[in-house]
């Protein structure tokens, strides 16, 4: 693993104005949302009102950094109709929301012109890129990093176009 999630929180609490994640997949195969994910197919909804069922170690960071001013902004580039994964993440959504974060989804045929990066990423302060890699079944494979000045460029770029045509979470429906 390139990189631990302790490395993670360190780059993000780092952060000083603003952190962009860009997701162009329709399924995400992570072992620590195994579980949530079967509960969910069988059901089960987080509580708006029970913060503390669904306040997790990454909301309390995306609040903590929200809190200093950083602006926090997260655009899905999502099929249609979206896929089962797409319904769960969808369907907790507002957590995010509620830490901080603002959260856009585009669906995929709107972003036919646009100029894209092969990997979702996060943007550090327009500056330090963090590509994420996966495989074909949305296993995470290995994280990449960059400062060079072009790739930040031309993922700020992307993003922002993203973000111009993507539907704020409050209004998109699955």
């Amino acid at each position: 693993m390139a990189q631990s999630l302790s490395n993670f929180t360190d780059l993000i609490r780092s952060v000083e104005r603003s952190a962009v994640h860009l997701e162009m997949r329709d399924v995400y195969a992570i072992p620590n949302e195994d579980e949530r994910f079967a509960a969910w197919r069988q059901g089960h909804r987080l509580d708006p009102d029970d913060r503390a069922s669904w306040w997790r170690p990454w909301l309390d960071l995306v609040q903590e950094i929200t809190a200093k001013g950083v602006r926090l902004r997260r655009a899905r580039i999502v099929s249609e109709p979206p896929s089962e994964y797409i319904r769960y993440e969808h369907s907790f959504t507002f957590t995010n929301i509620a830490a901080g974060e603002e959260i856009r989804w585009l669906p995929r045929r709107l972003a036919s012109g646009l100029a894209l990066p092969g990997n979702d990423f996060w943007l550090f302060d327009g500056r330090l890129v963090q590509f994420n890699v996966f495989d074909g079944e949305g296993r995470w494979v290995h994280t990449d990093q960059t400062d060079d000045q072009a790739t930040a460029g031309l993922c700020a770029d992307a993003f922002e176009a993203v973000w111009e045509r993507a539907t704020p979470h409050d209004k998109y429906t699955v």
